[in-house]
């Protein structure tokens, strides 16, 4: 099985939601990673829901550096996998063999910006947000942990790294699902995302968008040109 590359993977959850590991283990099934996925069950902070969430994700690397792991894949408990093809993995996992110097690889993400590689399954991406499925390489976990936790968010903290070698899955197949959030501070913003349709299709918009960005600006610059021409006629 493909997932074999990545040497740990771990899903970090509260432990107090039973119902999301639940679903979870339901997710991992139907992926085949039930027999590899190690769940991380940690306290909800008592202080700052940011920083717990920070420190999850730097333990879950620190856990596969010490188990001397090259590939780490670390998800979040409200995951949900849609698309999800064996084949497909085994090209992105192709090419990150071929390419041993890549840092993160994200299974499903929102990103600033993105272009096409010689493989077709995966695109490189100026990472934004959506920290809820992905993979480190251990160079780079090596250089995450060494960052304490400053106030800042653990996505925003990979956001500000600016890092190159950033790849994703294409299109994504990891996705969060609309199990209510626990950061308390963000339930404007996740009431919003509801709003929209959910996590799951405001990152489809976004892949879609920074896919074919130039062609649909174009497409919007033509039809702006066509209704001032019927204007000014």
């Amino acid at each position: 099985m493909c997932w074999d590359y990545f040497d740990r993977a771990y899903c970090i959850s509260l432990v107090e939601r039973h119902d999301r590991r639940q679903e979870a283990r339901r997710q991992f099934a139907r992926v085949g990673l039930s027999e590899r996925i190690e769940f991380v069950i940690v306290p909800k902070h008592p202080v700052d829901i940011e920083q717990g969430i920070y420190e999850s994700h730097m333990m879950c690397m620190e856990k596969g550096l010490r188990a001397d792991a090259r590939g780490i894949v670390i998800f979040e408990d409200d995951i949900v996998f849609e698309g999800f093809q064996p084949e497909r993995l085994g090209q992105c996992i192709g090419f990150l063999d071929a390419h041993p110097e890549w840092n993160m690889f994200f299974l499903g993400c929102m990103v600033r910006k993105s272009r096409k590689t010689q493989n077709r399954a995966v695109i490189w991406v100026r990472f934004q947000c959506l920290c809820h499925a992905y993979a480190v390489n251990r160079r780079f976990a090596e250089r995450l942990v060494r960052i304490p936790w400053r106030g800042v968010p653990f996505d925003d903290t990979i956001r500000d790294l600016n890092a190159d070698l950033i790849f994703s899955a294409y299109p994504g197949f990891a996705f969060q699902s609309s199990s209510p959030s626990d950061n308390e501070r963000f339930l404007p913003l996740d009431r919003f995302r509801r709003l929209c349709g959910g996590l799951k299709r405001v990152q489809k918009m976004n892949g879609f968008y920074h896919r074919y960005r130039t062609a649909l600006l174009v497409a919007h610059g033509i039809v702006g040109a066509l209704i001032l021409g019927a204007v000014i006629l």
